[in-house]
């Protein structure tokens, strides 16, 4: 039994239980109808039509049987439309670690679904290892991160230039200044937690400065909520520099820097290697790296 027995059958009932009709809306033969019809019958061991002066007639059985064949050519046929159409109309599954989501990743779907309105785009918010973990088990295409990346199975492709700011009240540091390495490690910290791209930037450039990594006051997921604790004077908050900067250029958080220190980050597109990308996931890595292009570096005039 295939779907073409199942689609014969359908025509048959919707010529009025008339094989030449449905012969001819289907452009086959009168005899091949009835074969297939009786095919049917043979397989399941039960008569859909009650032959009578040469006329058929649906049986309680066959009126079942059409219930299910309309449902399962229903089906069959969403999923020959979309399978087909995958490369224009589909789900492409991204991931974004904490502070891509929070600003650039909105920013990227949305132009995305400008040129490409029949692609639904889920995206997955989480620590860059647990996006690692997500790509290795196939649910997720790939993730933009700005962490470093570990897993050996995993294509990491740099496609933009940011920093990490430190910041904290106006009432703490003069906006814009420097302060020494001894300063600085003595003040409260507020970081990201452990796993984060942005603690793990932040203490491997401090590890490459040969400075120990300060035990923080604060450790939290949200990058709003260590702003929130820089503005009311509880320490330096180390955050991403691009969520950062309406904040700053408001005056209700001032950022400063560090002698002989930039703490510089990249954000990464990351894969796996075995990875076989659809057209419009293509094209949404296309719009990662032109953006990456078209957005400058930002970095601090070195003192």
């Amino acid at each position: 039994m295939t779907i073409r027995h199942i689609r014969i059958f359908e025509a048959v009932c919707d010529a009025g239980c008339n094989t030449t009709r449905a012969a001819e809306a289907l452009h086959m033969t009168q005899p091949a109808v009835s074969l297939a019809i009786s095919e049917l019958e043979s397989y399941y061991g039960v008569l859909l039509f009650d032959r009578i002066a040469r006329r058929l007639y649906l049986t309680e059985a066959g009126a079942e049987f059409l219930d299910y064949a309309r449902r399962i050519t229903l089906t069959f046929d969403d999923m020959e439309t979309t399978v087909r159409n995958w490369e224009s109309k589909g789900v492409l599954r991204v991931g974004a670690s904490v502070s891509v989501g929070a600003k650039l990743m909105p920013e990227l779907t949305a132009r995305f679904r400008k040129t490409h309105p029949d692609i639904r785009v889920k995206v997955r918010i989480d620590r860059s290892d647990r996006l690692e973990e997500a790509i290795a088990a196939g649910e997720t295409d790939f993730a933009l991160i700005e962490g470093i990346a570990h897993g050996d199975s995993l294509i990491v492709e740099d496609f933009m230039e940011d920093r990490l700011a430190l910041v904290t009240s106006p009432d703490t540091v003069d906006p814009g200044s420097t302060v020494s390495r001894e300063d600085f490690l003595r003040m409260e910290f507020l970081l990201r937690e452990r796993g984060s791209g942005t603690r793990e930037i932040f203490e491997s450039t401090l590890a490459a400065a040969s400075l120990p990594p300060p035990a923080p006051m604060w450790e939290s997921l949200s990058t709003a909520a260590l702003m929130n604790a820089a503005k009311a004077g509880l320490g330096t908050a180390v955050v991403p520099r691009r969520m950062a900067e309406e904040a700053i250029s408001s005056g209700s958080l001032a950022e400063f820097f560090v002698e002989g220190l930039t703490f510089r980050r990249t954000y990464k597109i990351v894969y796996h290697r075995d990875k076989r990308f659809t057209k419009s996931a293509r094209d949404f890595l296309a719009l990662c790296r032109e953006t990456g292009v078209s957005e400058p570096i930002q970095h601090r005039k070195e003192n």
